[in-house]
């Protein structure tokens, strides 16, 4: 590690203590017994380490996963379900078990919770997003301790927005906080299975370059989850592109973590420049409802001039959308090159196909004069991605009012 990546690194662990605001995600696994069953202790024990940060004037938002497994046991289930329905099930049983036991450990200290349940259409529709953080901020301006978890009862992604660790770093981001903290059953990120001799502790990382032969699991330990590292890093990822250091290790070393000792594997920020709320959550919170393509001189317009995508340069239109969604934006081999919200629906489209729009202002009308995608609605995705993985970033520049954060 560099001189400057040291600096910059000693400085995000004095970012912890002195946060004003931070987001705390604690995994399933964290939270229950061997057995698999809710551990109303590790609940009691996390609660009183988030007390005292409250305390001591520090504003925080815990995302909490732990509804599936605390309904195991009243619905009888030996282990966590494999099919969705009875997860979504399970689910509904548990949240407000898991609710009711922070609430009481809270009260405890003289504080006030409130629960707030999303889903990745909360995050991918501007109205609902906006919604939820009029609401999460009114519940901090309160003092109360807003408890968050994924809808699991209403998912329709079988249940998965990452374990809610890419939930957390898009709250964190949202709610501009100062750090983010991921709470695991494993103390750190290590360059192997830590299960296995030999493994070495990753103490920071500064950039995506230094996970480098870094081979991450799929999967936790205990199987209660259903994040792995590979979740984990990549919401670490999120947070720091969104100017926002986040430290990665066990519920156990949670205080140590926040009083910024040198616990678990920190991702520093090293931009304190934050990309728009537009901008991580169309790279981040949304995945495409369908496709457009492009042919190659569009490609080059969208991805290198930073232009918006107009008529004349789409040759096909894949899946059905609607005005309003998001869709990727794909070249004529089939790799997704950005990624935005469309103008118009599936259907008008391939009316629309290789006109200029002022031809199509003077035929059709002038609400027919504009963009497929405005350029300001669109995000740039890593070179010849896959939309299924964790490969969307938002553009490093876009004109126009996709440089301001929406809030």
């Amino acid at each position: 590690m560099s001189a400057a990546e040291e600096g910059a690194a000693s400085s995000g662990r004095a970012e912890l203590p002195a946060a004003r605001r931070v987001v705390v995600k604690v995994g399933s696994s964290s939270l229950t017994a061997p057995d698999g069953h809710l551990d109303r202790e590790r609940i009691r024990e996390l609660t009183d380490v988030l007390a005292e940060r409250r305390a001591a004037g520090t504003e925080v938002l815990l995302v909490s996963s732990g509804a599936v497994a605390a309904g195991m046991t009243p619905m009888g289930l030996a282990s966590r379900p494999r099919d969705l329905a009875t997860q979504q099930a399970a689910a509904s049983v548990g949240q407000g078990l898991l609710v009711a036991h922070y609430t009481a450990a809270f009260n405890a200290h003289g504080l006030t919770t409130g629960q707030v349940l999303l889903t990745v259409e909360d995050m991918m529709r501007r109205v609902q997003h906006r919604n939820a953080q009029r609401t999460l901020r009114r519940l901090l301006d309160i003092g109360a301790v807003p408890i968050v978890n994924e809808n699991d009862t209403v998912a329709t992604h079988e249940i998965r927005f990452g374990d809610n660790d890419r939930l957390a770093a898009l709250l964190a981001h949202l709610m501009r906080a100062d750090a983010l903290l991921l709470l695991s059953d494993v103390d750190a990120l290590y360059d192997g299975n830590p299960a296995r001799p030999g493994a070495r502790r990753v103490v920071e990382s500064v950039a995506a370059r230094d996970l480098d032969g870094i081979s991450l699991g799929s999967t936790n330990r205990r199987g209660v989850g259903t994040g792995g590292m590979v979740t984990k890093v990549e919401s670490a990822r999120i947070a720091t592109e969104a100017g926002v250091p986040t430290v990665l290790t066990s519920a156990d070393n949670a205080r140590a973590a926040l009083a910024g000792e040198p616990v678990g594997t920190l991702f520093t920020a090293l931009s304190t420049r934050r990309p728009s709320t537009r901008q991580l959550w169309l790279a981040h919170a949304t995945a495409g409802r369908g496709s457009i393509v492009l042919d190659p001189g569009a490609v080059r317009a969208v991805r290198s001039d930073n232009a918006s995508l107009l008529p004349a340069g789409v040759v096909n239109v894949v899946g059905e959308f609607s005005a309003g969604d998001p869709v990727d934006l794909r070249d004529e081999a089939g790799h997704s090159i950005a990624r935005g919200l469309v103008n118009y629906d599936s259907a008008e489209i391939p009316d629309l196909m290789g006109r200029s729009t002022r031809w199509l202002a003077r035929e059709l009308g002038p609400a027919y004069e504009r963009e497929i995608v405005h350029r300001d609605d669109l995000v740039l995705l890593e070179s010849g991605a896959d939309t299924n993985g964790p490969s969307p970033r938002p553009a490093a520049d876009q004109g126009g009012r996709g440089d301001r954060a929406v809030h």
